[in-house]
This record gives C-alpha cells, sequence and structure tokens, in this order.
C-alpha cells in the first residue's frame, strides 16, 4: 500500500513530457531543414523557417540529382518523418558547461576549456538550432535552470550520409563552401562565413593539409589590431566556444584554415579575420570529406 502510495506520488511530480505541438509552417521547415543536413546539403543552423540558406540547399540538392521540384520532395520524404523529438538532458551537457566566457584574451588563455555558457547552448548546438528555437518548441519552459534529467523537445536531426569529395570549391560571394565528387558534381553544401577584410580573402588554388580535432587555439596580438591589452602570443585551451571551435582544416596558404566557430548563430552574418568559419557541426562533417593533399579553388 505504502509503495503503490510512493508511486502515486512520484507520477503526479513528474509527470511525463508530452511532444509539443508545432504550426504548420515551423513543422515544414523543420521538415526540409533535417532532411537537407541529412543528405549534405545544409539549410545553414536549424531554425524552423524557410530562409534563403534552405532555398539554395534545397535547388543545390535537385541540380545534383537532376530533380523537379516534386521529384525533390518524394526523394527527401519529408512528410514521412516527425521533425521534433523529446530529448533527456544527460550528465554530459552540463559537464560540458563553464559559465559566462571571459572576452579578454588573458583571461581566456588561463581558462582550461572554453565550453558552453549553458545548458540550453550546450543542447541547441546537439541538435545544430537556434536558442530562439528551443523556446518555441518548449513553452514555459525556464531554460535558464536546465539540468539533468530534464526534457526537452528538439529538432528530430538524423545522422548525416557519408559523403566523400574530391575537391572544394569557396565561393567568396555566397559564402558557402561546396564539395565536389570526381565528376565535377556538388556532393555537398556549407555556409560559411568569410573575411571581413575583403584584402584579407584568397585567390586562385591551395590544398587541404590537415584535420585538428578539438584544436587549441594561438592567439597573435598582431593579426588583432584592434585588441591592445595582449603584449604576446597567448595558447587558448579547446572547446566549442574556442576561438576556432571543436575542428581545424587547415590549408596550405599560411594563416588561414577552414573551422568551426563559438557563435554558430551567426554565419554567415559576421566576417571573420581571413579563415572560412562553418558551425561546428558542419565543420566536424566537412573534416570527414577531406584528406591531406585535395584541392581548394576560391570563386568570388
Amino acid at each position: 500500500m505504502i509503495r503503490q502510495f510512493i508511486v502515486i506520488l512520484l507520477s503526479i511530480a513528474a509527470p511525463a513530457m508530452a511532444q509539443v505541438k508545432v504550426d504548420a509552417a515551423t513543422r515544414e521547415a523543420l521538415a526540409w531543414q533535417i532532411a537537407l543536413e541529412r543528405e549534405g546539403f545544409s539549410p545553414g543552423i536549424i531554425d524552423g523557417k524557410l530562409g534563403p540558406k534552405c532555398a539554395l540547399a534545397k535547388a543545390e540538392f535537385a541540380k545534383r540529382f537532376e530533380l523537379s521540384d516534386t521529384d525533390v520532395l518524394k526523394t527527401l520524404d519529408t512528410s514521412a518523418r516527425e521533425p521534433v523529438q523529446i530529448y533527456t538532458v544527460v550528465a554530459q551537457d552540463v559537464a560540458q558547461v563553464v559559465g559566462t566566457i571571459p572576452t579578454d584574451w588573458n583571461l581566456k588563455a588561463k581558462m582550461q576549456y572554453l565550453g558552453y555558457a549553458s545548458v540550453a547552448d550546450a543542447v541547441a548546438e546537439r541538435f545544430h538550432c537556434t536558442r530562439g528555437l528551443l523556446e518555441r518548441l518548449n513553452p514555459g519552459i525556464n531554460l535558464t535552470i536546465l539540468k539533468a534529467g530534464d526534457a526537452l523537445n528538439v529538432p528530430a536531426i538524423e545522422k548525416g550520409k557519408i559523403i566523400r569529395g574530391s575537391r572544394l570549391q569557396i565561393h567568396l560571394g555566397q559564402k558557402v563552401i561546396r564539395v565536389l565528387d570526381r565528376e565535377g558534381k556538388v556532393a555537398a553544401l556549407f555556409h560559411c562565413s568569410i573575411a571581413k577584410d575583403e584584402a584579407k580573402r584568397p585567390s586562385g588554388v591551395a590544398n587541404v593539409v590537415t584535420v585538428i580535432s578539438n584544436p587549441t587555439y594561438s592567439f597573435d596580438p598582431a593579426m588583432w589590431p584592434e585588441v591592445n591589452n595582449v603584449n604576446q602570443k597567448l595558447l587558448i585551451p579547446p572547446g566549442p566556444r574556442n576561438p576556432v571551435g571543436v575542428c581545424w582544416i587547415a590549408l596550405s596558404l599560411s594563416g588561414y584554415g577552414i573551422h568551426g566557430t563559438p557563435t554558430p548563430e551567426m554565419i554567415g552574418k559576421t566576417g571573420s579575420h581571413g579563415c572560412f568559419r562553418l558551425t561546428n557541426w558542419d565543420a566536424t562533417r566537412l573534416g570527414g570529406m577531406v584528406e591531406a593533399g585535395m584541392g581548394v579553388e576560391f570563386v568570388k
């Protein structure tokens, strides 16, 4: 009798979370974004909106397989999968939280790990989405106090298909990286940020040198004239909020690389100091598509 009473109390105290009902427009956008990302054609960060990045990914996918709009729908099968799932926050999400990361480079160098500012940030990155989408999918939940065991509605992202490339094209005007196969067709597409200063944007060709996971970052004050309180090179520790994120693809041009970012929602919106920024998940995926010696072409 006592055991039954305890079970009843527990069921009242911790009701099972119901999957949120999203409006038709958000559901459609999520289905498209998730399916295109699965196929290797990035729609940009998942936000539940059919914006220009998603439109470009759809067009590139259709061109790749010579599909009509109707055939694209059938091939991606966007209506067959539920675009929202329930996720329970785990200890690993919490363990990666380090709180507010200092903006001062001297203080960053003293940290051991540049993790997330909050559990919500960790979950958003795990599911490739914006903080705003998490809020929309979880009305009434305070995302600032998440802990292990909490349940959330999140995008039902899928494991990406294995894609091998033959060479890369970095399109500076479009701010995208295209992975080309041996036939010269686009096998994958990623959105990126490029150098703010046009003089720092490379031209011609280069090669991939190496791929490094969870890199440290060497801060050289000579490359950052706007920073005036650092007088020596600093070694910035690894982590998802490291200046180059969790993956560094070194290029044969000295000082240039393709890498992740500590601010995924700003990809394509802001300029870098010269390198090519991707979201951490896109950088990691691209890192698995390239190899040392692969050609890289810069296109205006």
